[in-house]
């Protein structure tokens, strides 16, 4: 890595420069985009028709669905009106973590959170709707807004 003094007066003026172009709101959208972007490699989704590609990474796609999930709100407040490609493909790839976690032997699981390793004591399961449990049957990811529930 390059520390300050490996960089000329020109060097430090055109990164300067670039800084003052740069907007917070620019980083925010590319980051964004970047993290859905990540988030489709790590399922697999980016592989060719007729190719097989790396095994799903269900760590890093929850990962990367969450961090979109929660600049979505800050970004939404200048760009609501744009977003609705975003928010198609965050819908999306919630979809496709969801399959992929039940294929794998991990439903039920929330984006970014490992499964317990082998021989570790998992969560004890909700009831289903209408038995007791927190707002009529709702269990606590979805009671707190972190589960996508499609029409919801």
């Amino acid at each position: 890595m390059s520390t300050p003094q490996d960089f000329s007066e020109e060097d430090l003026r055109r990164i300067d420069e670039e800084m003052e172009r740069i907007s917070v709101d620019d980083v925010l959208l590319q980051t964004l985009v970047t993290l859905l972007n990540l988030a489709a490699r790590k399922a697999g989704l980016a592989t060719p028709p007729g190719q097989e590609g790396p095994k799903p990474d269900l760590e890093q796609m929850g990962q990367a669905i969450e961090g979109a999930r929660a600049l979505l709100p800050v970004v939404e407040k200048r760009h609501a009106e744009q977003l609705g490609p975003v928010r198609d493909t965050l819908s999306q790839l919630q979809m496709a973590y969801s399959q992929l976690s039940q294929a794998g032997g991990a439903a039920g699981a929330e984006p970014g959170k490992p499964e317990p390793a082998a021989g570790e004591p998992k969560e004890p399961k909700e009831p289903k709707e209408g038995g007791e449990g927190e707002q009529g049957g709702r269990g606590p990811a979805q009671s707190s807004g972190r589960l996508w529930v499609p029409g919801q």
